[in-house]
Parts: structure tokens; sequence; C-alpha cells
């Protein structure tokens, strides 16, 4: 079904709207407050600024952070736990690591109280033999217990279920019989993957969840409908890809930074298209500051995810790395007269001092109005008439100027020097520190906010250029449109590769296969092409850390043939090579897991829609110039309409580019170029000859 295509991006301050329509090829975007406590409020407002009939959209694509905050913000649901006699502490013991590496001290508060974790009689031993059958009465009489306790939701956690499902299979069918609502899930089910502690953990928060993820995205599901949508409501999930409400709801742990991976895909495919297969992103907005890398058209998958001290999740994620810098970000000076940036964020509400509502302390987005570099009657978002300079100095002032004995702008800037040092140093974090040349990439900026920052990055980091795309504060929104559909799957093997059955892979692969090509056929969306991808965690005997091994799986007519034990062992070998400079000659290899993603290609729509219309000019974009701080000084700065710059368009620094959903700056010494996607590439100025 032909209509518009809607991406709505929840943020800690804004909540971003994307419309594609398909037939038209016009896109629109609008930028509404995020509403607290409920995202719904701000979620449903964004749709309707720019749509007003909802049975014209086909697909609505949500990028969702109510399950970050409620993990962050320890909101999640009272649940109940029932596990394998003597395993009631795995969730408090984790890895016996620490909230603070060097001090003996710290507290820690699984999301499942000790007198809410319940044991039963049952064992299954780790070659998948089941020693002591399931006792279904301790069962039933557990769950009655966590029922009378209040608890909304339950999980099974047996050992060794990884290996043979069928103790927590009969176990979780005694509880769904007696359990009022569908919260009850077992760990086989979310995570059949070795090691005890990351499957229980991922279990129990995906629990935790339940009940306010699947509440809140029910609540989503009726407004639209009674609205008048009958199109596809999708999620989009931490591996950048989407999945039906009904997954979500089942599988929520797997939304967690799913907004943030949003972003990712769409700058992605925006820097690729421009000619930037490397590029690290930076996504600014009220409250962080979420930076990921892309090497080759490629964003990193990371197999694990710590969202806060243990509090751990086993499920792919594109690795982002996020900081409390964004533009809500509060600014203080500490005991020891230093000034800190974070991670307390003034957020929607009640925001910087300069949206009058009633916050007194500064923020990132303080120090740029009083440098001029956000005008001030002029604000993103349309839900300001005007920013208040006045009470941004006063507050500059007040918390950071005399404290440290510094003028109202000098106080600005050094907020701004801290908050871009901490920027760069997640920048560094994922390209340095992983062996990445900045000078080999691009830095896409995007976000509210980030825009604000690119110069400082290419100083700072000696990124290459930067890029900032037609519509950067509505990015993670657009990349809800573009994102494709993926379910991904994982099953234990533990299996020496010398001794592996060949016709078992196929038979997993199979299964892997067939689950991931029924979701897809469930879903209501049209797909370009259907992928399968596979890869093995694979190590040396007597490690512990593992190798991702991709490899490739012959399919015809819907029937898998696995790789063969000489294919994967070529694999293995130049995978380590690539990540250790060696091999251990003689050594013998293990195959602990097989991962597969299933994915469902989603058409893409053609950027060149975004480039700028013909018959524009550089001095037709000119609104106009005004003082703008920089360094130590007050410079006579051009303003521009970034949206009616033509294509080649050249505009050299100092100079600020304004749109609806952001403001871009190029500072004195860079320059920016409009290209044919109407993208701005932001580069330092040719030396004069």
């Amino acid at each position: 079904m032909s209509g518009k295509l809607v991406g709505v991006d929840v943020g800690g301050t804004f909540t971003d709207v994307f419309v594609l329509d398909e037939t038209t090829g016009r896109t629109e975007v609008a930028k509404v407050p995020t509403t607290r406590p409920d995202q719904s409020g701000g979620f449903l407002n964004g749709i309707s600024q720019r749509v007003a009939d909802l049975s014209g959209i086909s697909v609505v694509v949500h990028g969702t952070t109510a399950g970050t905050n409620a993990l962050l913000e320890r909101k999640g649901a009272q649940i109940g736990v029932i596990t394998t006699q003597g395993l009631r502490d795995v969730l408090e013991m984790r890895r016996r690591d620490r909230p603070r590496t060097w001090g003996l001290r710290g507290d820690f508060e699984p999301v499942a109280r000790r007198d809410l974790r319940l044991e039963v009689p049952e064992r299954t031993l780790a070659s998948g033999e089941i020693r002591t059958s399931v006792d279904l009465d301790a069962v039933r009489a557990a769950a009655r217990n966590l029922q009378e306790a209040g608890c909304a939701a339950v999980v099974v956690l047996f050992a060794n279920s990884y290996a043979n499902a069928q103790n927590e299979r009969e176990a979780v069918a005694a509880v769904r019989e007696i359990w009022p609502n569908p919260h009850v899930a077992a760990s086989s089910e979310i995570l059949p993957e070795i090691r005890e502690f990351e499957r229980f953990s991922t279990t129990a928060l995906n629990g935790y969840l339940q009940p306010e993820v699947a509440g809140y995205l029910n609540r989503l599901e009726q407004a639209l409908s009674s609205g008048g949508f009958e199109g596809e409501f999708l999620i989009v999930q931490s591996n950048g890809g989407v999945m039906g409400v009904d997954t979500a709801c089942r599988l929520p742990v797997r939304t967690t930074l799913s907004g943030p991976a949003a972003g990712v895909i769409a700058a992605g495919y925006i820097a690729e298209t421009a000619g930037f297969p490397n590029i690290v992103t930076g996504d600014m907005g009220g409250t962080s500051f979420d930076v990921a890398l892309i090497a080759g058209g490629q964003s990193v998958l990371s197999p694990q995810t710590s969202i806060d001290f243990g509090m751990v999740v086993r499920a792919p994620m594109i690795e982002i790395a996020t900081i409390g810098a964004g533009g809500g970000s509060i600014a203080w000076v500490d005991k020891g007269g230093l000034l800190n940036i974070g991670p307390e964020s003034a957020g929607s509400d009640p925001g910087p001092v300069a949206y009058g509502r009633g916050n007194d302390r500064p923020t990132v987005t303080d120090a740029n109005v009083v440098l001029g570099r956000i005008d001030p009657d002029n604000p993103i978002g349309g839900s300001l008439k005007r920013l208040d300079v006045e009470a941004a100095r006063a507050a500059i002032d007040t918390h950071i100027g005399t404290p440290l004995e510094l003028p109202t702008e000098a106080a600005a800037e050094a907020i701004l020097t801290v908050a871009n040092s901490r920027m760069a140093g997640a920048i560094r974090l994922v390209s340095i520190e992983r062996g990445f040349d900045p000078k080999n990439f691009a830095f896409m900026p995007f976000g509210g906010g980030g825009a604000l920052h690119a110069g400082a990055m290419l100083h700072d980091v000696g990124l290459a250029r930067a890029i900032v795309p037609r519509y950067p504060g509505v990015t993670s929104a657009m990349g809800c449109v573009i994102a494709d559909m993926r379910q991904d799957f994982v099953q234990t093997l533990n299996q020496m590769l010398d001794d592996l059955d060949e016709t078992a892979l196929s038979a997993h692969i199979q299964n892997h296969h067939d689950s991931g090509m029924a979701l897809l056929d469930a879903a209501r969306s049209s797909f370009s092409r259907r992928d399968v991808e596979i890869e093995l965690d694979m190590a040396y005997v007597g490690q512990t850390h593992t190798v991702s091994v991709p490899l490739t799986a012959t399919i015809e007519n819907g029937r898998v043939t696995g790789p063969t034990r000489q294919q994967i062992s070529e694999a293995f070998d130049a995978a380590y090579l690539s990540a250790y400079g060696r091999l251990l000659k003689g050594g013998t290899r293990r195959i602990m897991n097989l991962r597969t993603a299933v994915i469902g290609r989603r058409p893409k729509f053609d950027l060149s829609a975004f480039a700028p219309a013909d018959g524009g000019t550089v001095d037709g974009a000119l609104k106009g110039h005004r003082q703008v701080h920089f360094g130590d000084k007050w410079h006579e700065t051009a303003i521009y309409r970034r949206l009616d710059l033509p294509v080649g368009a050249e505009i050299g620094g100092p100079a600020i580019l304004e749109q609806p959903d952001t403001t871009i700056l190029i500072e004195p010494g860079l320059k920016g170029t409009v290209d044919t996607f109407g993208n701005v590439l932001i580069e330092a100025k040719e030396t004069a000859t």
C-alpha cells in the first residue's frame, strides 16, 4: 500500500518526525517537545503537525527511549524470578565486578529483589542431560507467591537451559496457566546462549521492561488506530533493524538504544550516498552525545552492552558510546574549582535557562545562546517564540563566572571548551583507541545541537571534514524510515571444530532461517530482497574471549546448506589473524555460538530529493549579520537560510546557517560547501598561494 512513511524518534528533549510521501517523493519534518512522563503525547503531537489524516499513512516506524529510560531511571516493573536451587544470587553476584575499580565500596541492587527470587528443584547438565526433572508443583507455588507479592512479570532462569530447554519450557507452561498477564518468559526463549549471568541478566531485564514498554507501545498503537491509522507500526531495534509491535512487546530489551541506532543507520546511508564510506557519527540531543563509527559503509555491532553497572544486555547492538554532553547538560563547578558538564540534564522540562521555564542552572545551549551562536528570536522546535538571553547570562555569571572569576563570555566559552573536550574524547574512544586514524574519517553531526560543534571536533580530533545532512535535527527519525527489518537468532553449539556435525549445523541455520522468514512474511512491509547472514563465535580451547567469524550458507528453494568444516577453518584463521596478528599453530579450535540474522531489505528513497531547488543564490539565502563570539572576541558573522542555499554554494567562516531543526556553525578558518544531495561539507579553507 502506497502512502506516507513516518519515522518518529523520541529523545530526551525533542520528539522528531520525518515524513516521506512515497508517491511524490516529498519529505517533511517536525520537531516538538518530548512529553513527560508519558512520551506518547509528544509522539502523536509530532505526527499531527505534518499529517492531518492518519489513514493516509502506510507505515509508522518508531525509535523509542522508553526502555532505555526505564533501565537508567530504575522505573521498570516489579518482577519475580523462578530459578534453579542454588542460583538465586547469580543476578547479584554478576561477574564479581565492582562499581568503582579502585575501591571496595559500592552499591548494586538487581532489578529483582532477593525475596522475589525463588528457587525450585530441577537440574540440567551442561551436556543437555536432565539429571532432575523440574518440580512443577514447586513452580506453581512459587508463581502464586510472586503474584501475591505484587509482581507484574516473572522470568524463569534455569541452569544450562541453553543446552536443553525442556525443564524451562515445562516450568513456563505451568506458570502461564496461572499468571494473569502475558509477561512470562524463559531464558531459553530470550537468549539460548552459554554463560549464566549474561543469560540471566538479559532475561531479567527483558521482564523488567515488558510491562512498561508493552503498555507504552499498546497505548501508541491504540491512539494511532483511533485516529484512523490502518497501516503497519514498527519499532526500531538496537541492532539498527526494525520489528513489529508484537515482537517488541515480547522482546523489549532489544529496544534499548533504539533511537541512537536509527540515527547511525541514516547517517551511514547519507554518507555512503555522498561518497564517504568512513564516518564518525555524533548525535547531540538535549541530554546526551552519542558517537558511533562506520568503516567501509558498515557500522560495528557489539554482541553485549552494559546499560549501567551490572545491567548487562547480551543482544546485538550498534556499538554506540554515550556521554552526558547534550544541549541541556548542566554546567557546574565542583568543590575543587573544576568546571564540569553533565551528566545531569535540564531536558525539555524545564529545559535550559533561556527557555524561561524555571531552571536557573546554565547548560551548553545557554552558552551557545550567550555567545550569539543560536538566534534567540528563532529557536528550533517552534515551541518557544524567544529565548531569554539575559537570564542565560545571569545563570552563567552566578554559577560559572563568579566561582571561576571569569567574565560572562569567557565563562560561556569555558563551558563549550569542556563540552567539546568531552565530545572529542568520545570520538577518540571509537576511533583512535580502536586502531582507526581520524584523518581517514569524516564527522557527521546530527541531532539538534551537533552541527554547532562540528568545527570544534575537526580541530580537536583531526577528522578530515564534517558532513552536515539536509535535516540533521531529525536524522534519527529519518533512520526509522530507512531501517531494514531484521531478526537475530543465537544458539550455543559448544563443539570442537574437528568434531562438528555439519548436518546438525545446517539444521540449526535452517531453523533460524525458517523462524526469521516467518516473521518477515507476517509483516506487511514490502522488501527489495531478503538476506541471511551467519557468523560463529569461535576461540582456541582455553581462551575466554571469542572472535566473530562471518560465513555464508547456500540457500536454494528455502533449503539451507551450511558451511563445511574446511570453510569454517579458513574463515576462523582469517578472522583471528585480523584481530590478533598471528595464529596459534596446533591450537584446537572451538565453536561456541551460532548467530543468524534474517534481514528484509526495505526500499530506500532517493536522497536526490533533498537537493536544493534550482534558482537559489547565496545572496538570496543571506538573512543578515550579527555579532558572534569566537575565542576572545566578537566577530561580524553572516547568517544564511540553509535550506535556500543552492548546490555548489561555498560559505566562508565565520558564518551561521539556520534551519527549523538545527543551527550550523562555520567557524573562522573553515568553509562550508553544499553538495548535490543538500549536505553541507565543512572543512578547512585552502591555504592561500
